[in-house]
């Protein structure tokens, strides 16, 4: 029996197609035309990965890795393969929680240098919890520390559950648990022995 989530295969990926998608209901006036928007309080990321083509002794990491999924009934640890870090923090460093019981948009943290600047910045990603726990999240807003090493992180989406007081955030390739996006494992491959493969997946919440 596998054991889940499930690393991703060692094998690179030629182009993939990542986002957050967000649960809003609206609700237009016959009369007016006026738009309510009600935004409800699920979000989560979904994507594409397509590889590029291969021989089989790429391909059968692969094959072997959505068979073990199962369909949708496995998990798996992933996230945005082009993602860099650009804040100070890319260049190593601890990031901890501050404060337990933690919810929301925003995290007191601290940890960071005095007065650093720009430790993360908008577009780069972090990683709360390991395992079938990981969740990943995207800074919205600088992250500057005061005298005392301390600031408040902005991110999207909001936190899935309060995270330890002195958890360290994982900045080194974040990653939260996906699963395929349907039930079927499919490849192709040519008169070559070349094989090609493309999978959807969205995160468990």
């Amino acid at each position: 029996m596998p054991t889940y989530p499930l690393a991703f295969p060692a094998v690179g990926v030629k182009k993939s197609t990542f986002r957050l998608k967000s649960n809003v209901r609206t609700a237009e006036s016959p009369f007016t035309g006026e738009v309510q928007v009600y935004p409800l309080s699920a979000q989560w990321w979904e994507g594409e990965i397509q590889f590029p083509p291969m021989k089989r002794s790429n391909a059968r990491l692969i094959q072997a890795f959505l068979a073990e999924l199962r369909g949708r009934y496995g998990t798996f640890l992933y996230g945005d393969p082009d993602a860099i870090q650009q804040g100070v923090m890319g260049a190593g460093g601890t990031i901890l929680v501050n404060g337990a019981a933690q919810s929301g948009n925003t995290l007191a943290v601290d940890g960071m240098a005095a007065g650093a600047s720009n430790v993360l910045v908008p577009g780069d990603y972090f990683q709360l919890g390991t395992g079938s726990a990981a969740r990943l999240y995207m800074v919205t807003q600088p992250l500057n520390a005061n005298g005392s090493g301390q600031g408040t992180l902005a991110f999207e989406p909001a936190l899935r559950a309060a995270p330890a007081d002195n958890e360290a955030l994982i900045l080194s390739q974040p990653k939260t648990v996906m699963r395929l996006a349907d039930d079927v494992a499919e490849w192709s491959s040519d008169e070559l022995g070349i094989y090609g493969f493309t999978l959807s997946f969205r995160e468990v919440l």
